[in-house]
């Protein structure tokens, strides 16, 4: 028995992936559980294969039970190629279509990571695909060579889905420790900077005096995909006509004046003892920034350095 039997884990990947996911999502308990009816399936599935053997074990040469195994497994992988497939669609489905479920993880994670990991299990599941009908094929012998890159690309898939999941486990914690401390900082304007509101009062439209206002005082600039039709809509006027006021009065582009506080906000926390151990990373999404990448390009623009050469160098002033 112990020769032949071969529990077929390949049937519960895809229920265990959708499992991780909608936990990872935060929505188990608005989704279907189906990994309870995978579980039913799959042991049952293990009871005939059990049953199978120990019904022909002393039934012809052990060739022609080693033909006939062969032959049962592969129609019991067939069907959990079809029962996996439909897990793994019905998860992208989910993700894809239902993403008014999931806004709170939206507002830390891109889920780009995610999506990757569908592209690449696509792909081994086409080879699986072709494994198995060179399978049937061949007639169960001299199959084992089209499950070779089947089994290459399974192990890669473990080992990207184990590396992301710690990484972004890590950021999304750092991220939400940074955001308490973000949402229970209220704005209040500096003295210097209600001096110069005053001083420049003439020269500053109080539209513009009251648009930044709104922005501080809410931190919308800490809302990745934040354009001026959100802020249109929030205002009341016009977006060609908030550009215009922006930039008569701030002197620089929608962009560039929200990704200034920004970058300002990104200084703070850099600069917090609190933070020190967090990730550049998280610092930087958790500023309003969409991408590690977009943080040390915006940063480095208006600052002339890199966060962490920024970090650094005041770290090292503050010393000396």
């Amino acid at each position: 028995m112990l020769d032949y039997i071969q529990i077929p884990w390949h049937f519960m990947i895809a229920p265990f992936f959708y499992t991780f996911l909608m936990n990872y999502l935060d929505i188990a308990n608005k989704q279907r559980k189906i990994l309870n009816y995978y579980i039913f399936v799959f042991a049952v599935m293990c009871i005939a294969q059990i049953s199978f053997v120990i019904y022909y074990s002393d039934k012809g040469t052990k060739e022609e039970l080693s033909y006939s195994y062969e032959k049962y497994t592969s129609i019991e992988e067939a069907i959990s190629l079809i029962g996996s497939l439909v897990a793994f669609i019905y998860s992208f489905i989910i993700l894809r279509n239902r993403e008014d479920l999931f806004q709170k993880i939206l507002s830390f994670d891109n889920l780009k990571w995610i999506y990757n990991f569908f592209k690449l299990t696509s792909l081994a599941y086409l080879m699986w695909i072709f494994a198995l009908v060179m399978k049937f094929s061949l007639d169960f012998s001299g199959f084992l060579f089209s499950y070779y890159p089947l089994r290459i690309s399974t192990t890669i898939i473990i080992l990207y889905l184990g590396y992301q999941g710690f990484k972004y486990i890590r950021i999304l914690k750092e991220r939400k420790d940074i955001r308490k401390d973000i949402v229970e900082e209220d704005y209040q304007p500096k003295e210097e900077d209600i001096k110069e509101q005053q001083k420049n009062a003439l020269r500053y439209e109080k539209q513009f005096l009251d648009i930044d206002l709104h922005i501080k005082t809410n931190k919308k600039f800490l809302q990745p995909k934040y354009t001026l039709n959100n802020l249109s809509k929030e205002i009341g006027l016009g977006a060609s006509t908030l550009s215009a006021i922006i930039n008569n009065n701030a002197k620089k582009s929608f962009v560039d004046y929200i990704n200034e506080m920004r970058v300002e906000q990104a200084k703070k926390l850099l600069l917090n003892t609190k933070y020190e151990g967090y990730t550049i990373a998280s610092i930087g999404l958790e500023s309003g920034f969409n991408s590690k990448s977009a943080f040390y390009d915006v940063f480095k623009k208006h600052t002339s350095q890199t966060p962490l050469s920024f970090k650094k160098s005041k770290m090292a002033l503050k010393e000396s």
